[in-house]
């Protein structure tokens, strides 16, 4: 389901969380329990949008300690309920390009059940590597990874 992955192009963070593939895919898929988890504390996340269909647009606003507020807007690629959600930010709803604010990277998230617990890979794919050094050098695997043990957290209580 994962593309090769490409270490010049591409990070990747990979869990195994402890928490059932239905859970966790319902924290990614409803707006208010992706508030609660997807950006690492004190970052606060709000009037996220997922339209979860190709084609759908995913949007979050990032609200930092400071007050400065971060819109995300991009397009869901691809659904498979409880096993993959593919989002970009290259383009907006429907398919449009990206008008303004494009990082220019693709989120592949994979879940797959192992026991009680799921596999979770999180892959951004970027189409430079600047992009993707830029990526990393903004703390990838600690923002990510937070953010993952949150959804952990979370996804332990439903």
């Amino acid at each position: 389901m994962l593309p090769a992955f490409n270490p010049a192009l591409d990070l990747e963070l990979n869990r195994l969380l402890k928490a059932p593939v239905a859970k966790v895919w319902r924290c990614w898929t409803e707006p208010a329990l992706i508030e609660q988890w997807f950006a690492p504390k004190p970052v606060v996340t709000k009037d996220v949008v997922i339209d979860l269909r190709p084609g759908g647009r995913f949007f979050t606003r990032m609200v930092m300690p400071d007050g400065a507020e971060h819109p995300g807007d991009g397009c869901i690629l691809a659904v498979d309920p409880q096993r993959l959600l593919v989002f970009t930010d290259m383009l907006e709803e429907g398919y449009r390009p990206a008008q303004a604010g494009s990082f220019g990277f693709t989120a592949w998230l994979s879940f797959a059940p192992e026991g009680d617990h799921t596999r979770y890979i999180a892959r951004a794919l970027h189409g430079k590597g600047e992009t993707r050094k830029q990526h990393e050098e903004m703390g990838f695997q600690d923002g990510w990874g937070t953010a993952a043990t949150q959804l952990e957290e979370l996804a332990r209580t439903l």
